[in-house]
């Protein structure tokens, strides 16, 4: 099995005191630090939205393109970083998975990398459990890989316990990294 760790996006704004901060998220980062490079590939995405970005109405401005807010965090250990998936970037269409925007017509890209590469198999941390992880994890799925979610190297903004659930349901493995490693 070849096996790829992504990394939902730690960027600056979902942290603590970002313009979207999700609760403790920063707390992910030394738990993420601790998988990276233990795993064929590790794959990062970036929300990087235009300005008058469609999730402005429901969101507050956040991870605009070429910004500090969309910046991945200065913590993360980066060298390892196989590729990086930016997402969100259809000023018309928002994208919460790494593999699709919410539309489902415009793929990313990852899905062809990871088939390239022979992955099958998909370890999933980042930001936020009950967003852009969730929507990964379920597409992942969909797409016919197997997925685990390490949820101590994840947060979410309000359902961590209901968006884990939902991920069990739809058949990913929840595990704790201590479990990885």
């Amino acid at each position: 099995m070849t096996r790829a760790l992504i990394i939902v996006d730690l960027q600056y704004d979902f942290m603590p005191g970002g313009a979207l901060a999700v609760p403790d998220g920063d707390k992910t980062v030394p738990v993420i630090n601790k998988l990276i490079g233990k795993f064929d590939y590790t794959i990062a995405s970036q929300d990087w939205h235009p300005e008058g970005h469609i999730s402005f109405g429901q969101w507050p401005v956040h991870c605009v393109a070429n910004t500090h807010g969309a910046a991945l965090v200065e913590e993360l250990k980066r060298g390892p970083i196989d590729r990086c998936f930016r997402k969100g970037t259809d000023p018309k269409v928002d994208s919460y998975s790494v593999f699709f925007d919410n539309d489902k017509k415009t793929k990313s890209g990852l899905d062809d990398f990871l088939r390239e590469k022979g992955v099958t198999e998909l370890y999933v941390v980042g930001l936020a459990t009950d967003y852009c992880v969730k929507f990964t994890v379920l597409d992942a799925l969909e797409l016919g890989y197997e997925v685990t979610v390490i949820k101590d190297g994840c947060r979410a903004v309000h359902d961590e316990k209901g968006a884990l659930e939902e991920m069990e349901k739809a058949g990913a493995k929840i595990t704790i990294s201590e479990k990885v490693l």
